[in-house]
């Protein structure tokens, strides 16, 4: 299915937009598909299933042609979306009632579970010749999330996370979903394993990326651009790549100061926020973290150099991996 032309990032999105207004759901019961629709339609900049198209295109073939495998990657996403709002207590997402409060716990849990099933049946419908590969890559993604969401869990507990472990969390949390979706538009664009395996390479270490500047933004975002309270990470004592190098790197004052912030059980919140930060500034904490970003980064893009690919090709995939570590928000 060679072509001579590349679709745009925006038509692409358009062929996205299509697919999931098409997406054909049992109406009965109700109860178990509306919340599917519900979350689905809720937005979001639809990046995860965007990769599987774009890496199609990148190795020459229609984006057409991956269209399942980027709402099998969707809708997955979207269930982990729905079952971590529980596991979190979460009120909302994108700024509206989560599942679990618009209707109930019980129908959250069974409408996440079907949404699985919708992935699974999403993706039976990719082309028979790339099939097992898409499956297999498609089950040991969803393995990983699952895998990151019990380590994120478990080091709530704990107060000996290492920075190592931290970034093998996020690694299974949030960028094997990306790495996963670039290697599935590979495998259907019929792209030799070598440079499927590349630019997984580079959807990982790009997510690593991708989270650790969400952890600097968490605590040094202009509140206006940011849409969410500046310094909830702080708040909640989430144990972010941030809080990590300061417990490793404070002494004396400085550590009994962020010690007693993580213990308290009551206090007020912009007073913590304001001196937990205080104490970052004080350790270059901003500094070393955004290092570490552009060391993930320029490792993502060492990854995607060696793509035997054109660069002509290449060009709107690094365009919006530039967007997207530019994001102010």
């Amino acid at each position: 299915m060679l072509k001579q032309n590349m679709h745009t990032t925006e038509q692409l999105q358009q062929i996205l937009d299509t697919a999931i207004q098409n997406l054909n759901l049992p109406g009965y019961p109700k109860q178990l598909y509306d919340p599917i629709s519900y979350i689905i339609n809720l937005g979001g900049k639809r990046v995860r299933p965007l990769l599987v198209l774009m890496a199609t295109e990148l190795f020459g073939t229609d984006a057409n042609e991956s269209v399942h495998a980027a709402m099998a990657i969707e809708i997955f996403h979207n269930f982990t979306l729905v079952h971590d709002d529980i596991m979190d207590n979460a009120p909302l997402r994108r700024g509206q009632a989560t599942v679990h409060e618009k209707w109930s716990t019980n129908v959250a849990i069974l409408s996440g579970d079907v949404m699985m099933v919708e992935a699974n049946k999403n993706l039976a419908k990719v082309n028979p010749v790339f099939l097992k590969d898409s499956l297999d890559t498609f089950n040991s993604t969803a393995q990983g999330v699952c895998e990151g969401q019990q380590l994120d869990m478990e080091f709530e507990g704990r107060d000996d996370v290492s920075i190592a472990e931290y970034i093998n969390m996020i690694r299974l949390k949030t960028a094997v979903l990306l790495g996963g979706a670039l290697k599935l538009g590979a495998i259907i664009a019929g792209a030799p394993a070598k440079d499927a395996n590349l630019i997984e390479q580079f959807g990982e270490n790009i997510g690593i990326a991708f989270q650790l500047q969400d952890d600097i933004l968490d605590v040094y975002a202009d509140p206006e651009k940011f849409g969410k309270q500046v310094g909830g990470d702080i708040i909640a004592n989430k144990k972010t790549f941030l809080l990590l190098k300061a417990l490793e790197l404070a002494e004396g004052d400085h550590k009994a100061t962020l010690n007693t912030w993580t213990n308290a059980k009551a206090f007020n919140a912009q007073e913590k926020v304001e001196t937990v930060r205080a104490i970052y500034d004080t350790l270059h904490i901003q500094q070393i973290a955004k290092e570490h970003m552009n060391h993930y980064r320029d490792k993502a893009l060492s990854f995607f150099a060696q793509i035997n690919v054109s660069d002509e090709r290449k060009a709107s995939l690094l365009t919006l991996t530039h967007q997207l570590m530019a994001r102010e928000y």
